[in-house]
């Protein structure tokens, strides 16, 4: 069985499904909402309030509901889906660490490397504000708090919504894509999104969503999207802050560059050369064949005795 047929191994009528569905993504939701319809000058009264918290503090209470909203999908899966939460992470007998690893030391290194180079190359707009005290404070919340954040945004983008609309339409291809546009409109109330523009970020944040969702559909598992993403999202809070992202933290360094990023080298060079190379480090490390079906290949129900017998 493929990641997608995992949701065979439950109850999956449609209400389920969009019971499910809006209790866990409604945070998401509603911030799309709040995007659309808010005046942008009461978005920006709501983030300078964020910015009066001390920023470890704020940085913690962003993450904190992600842990209750992940322990909340868990709970309807097992309990309302009757499925195990090892049939949502991965189509292996079990969860490969080693996978998780591999694809955070990835992008680690690809981050700390491209910071270093042009860091060296020019530092102007780079302030060097390390503390260790409220370095500390901030490490300890981001080791805690980011895998409830980015366990969220992969088990319920990457997984149960990959896996249900695709027994729902019976193919890989669409949720693959509608799961990645969905990933992008999350983000969409991100204060970067208003600082450098709609339609840049959404590339950005949708192409993401596409190299994610391609991991987990290759390698039937979400193994490789939680290290990456974790990997990311750590290395954006303890590594650089701006006043303009969502992750204003005590970084080791601070850009005082104004908001913008170059559509070709900071947006389409990373969505369409970086993801791609990537992906193919993965395919030599992993063995990864017949990209066309695992990609764009039909669902279908396997025999109920294979998935018995498997359980």
């Amino acid at each position: 069985m493929n990641y997608i047929q995992q949701a065979y191994k439950g109850q999956r009528e449609l209400w389920m499904f969009i019971l499910t569905t809006i209790l866990v993504a409604g945070i998401f939701l509603l911030n799309f909402v709040v995007y659309l319809f808010s005046d942008p000058s009461d978005l920006d009264a709501a983030y300078e309030l964020m910015k009066g918290l001390p920023s470890s503090l704020s940085l913690a209470l962003n993450l904190i509901p992600f842990a209750f909203l992940l322990g909340l999908l868990f709970l309807l899966v097992k309990f309302m889906h009757q499925r195990s939460i090892l049939s949502l992470t991965t189509a292996r007998s079990k969860v490969d660490f080693g996978r998780v690893f591999f694809s955070f030391m990835m992008i680690a290194v690809f981050t700390l490397g491209t910071f270093f180079i042009g860091y060296s190359i020019d530092a102007s707009e780079i302030v060097y504000q390390f503390n260790f005290k409220k370095f500390a404070i901030l490490f300890l919340v981001s080791i805690v708090l980011f895998p409830f954040q980015i366990g969220l945004e992969e088990y319920l983008f990457r997984g149960y919504l990959m896996q249900h609309i695709g027994v729902l339409v019976k193919n890989k291809w669409f949720p693959l894509i509608f799961t990645s546009i969905l990933f992008g409109i999350a983000h969409s109330a991100n204060p970067e999104v208003a600082a450098i523009g709609f339609w840049k970020m959404m590339i950005f944040y949708v192409g993401t969503g596409l190299l994610l969702g391609i991991m987990t559909l290759m390698d039937d598992g979400l193994e490789l999207a939680l290290g990456f993403h974790l990997g990311n999202n750590l290395l954006a809070s303890l590594l650089i802050t701006a006043d303009w992202t969502a992750l204003q933290t005590d970084a080791i360094f601070k850009s005082t560059a104004e908001p913008s990023m170059s559509i070709v080298s900071e947006i389409l060079v990373p969505v369409l050369v970086v993801y791609p190379i990537m992906l193919m480090i993965l395919s030599k490390r992993y063995g990864w064949k017949n990209w066309q079906e695992r990609l764009f290949g039909n669902v279908s129900e396997p025999p109920k005795e294979d998935y018995k017998i498997i359980e």
